[in-house]
């Protein structure tokens, strides 16, 4: 299964796409084994309308208009669901499973995800209750689907 990131805004040089990277490497090189393969990353610049709900509604268009046809969609959202590593380790099995050769992760702008694209989604995950900052959750998502790839593969380097 071929994984993509999909984001609103850009990370720029530094440290947290430095970090991002690194992780992104290590699922590239060890997801392949296990049948899960780093796609892509997708970028787009934050909406610049004035109203949050248009705003939402244009960074949803980008994000369709990218998405590989038949595409997995896991959305990240506070108000989404709590999963453990484990937990998001086999929600990413198991859609690796289903026959699905697509799976994008989302990640949005600073006013959220479009409602319509909450109806399209087939998981919607929250990386906690705090509000994190867009750099800094490209850097966990990045590390929790190195991790899912550790988990899926008995690999070492999770421990409970």
């Amino acid at each position: 299964m071929r994984v993509g990131l999909f984001a609103v805004g850009r990370l720029k040089a530094g440290p947290e796409k430095d970090l991002a990277a690194r992780y992104l490497d290590r699922f590239a090189k060890a997801g392949p084994a296990i049948g899960l393969e780093l796609s892509r990353i997708a970028e787009v610049p934050e909406s610049r309308s004035s109203s949050s709900d248009t705003r939402k509604r244009e960074e949803a268009a980008l994000l369709e208009k990218s998405l590989p046809d038949a595409s997995l969609l896991i959305l990240l959202d506070e108000r989404g669901k709590a999963l453990d590593s484990e937990g998001f380790a086999t929600l990413i099995g198991t859609f690796r499973d289903s026959g699905k050769r697509e799976l994008t992760i989302a990640i949005g702008g600073a006013d959220g995800l479009d409602p319509a694209l909450h109806a399209r989604a087939d998981a919607v995950i929250c990386l906690g209750k705090m509000t994190w900052p867009h750099q800094l959750v490209r850097i966990l998502i990045a590390e929790q689907l190195y991790r899912a790839v550790t988990i899926l593969s008995g690999h070492p380097y999770h421990r409970v």
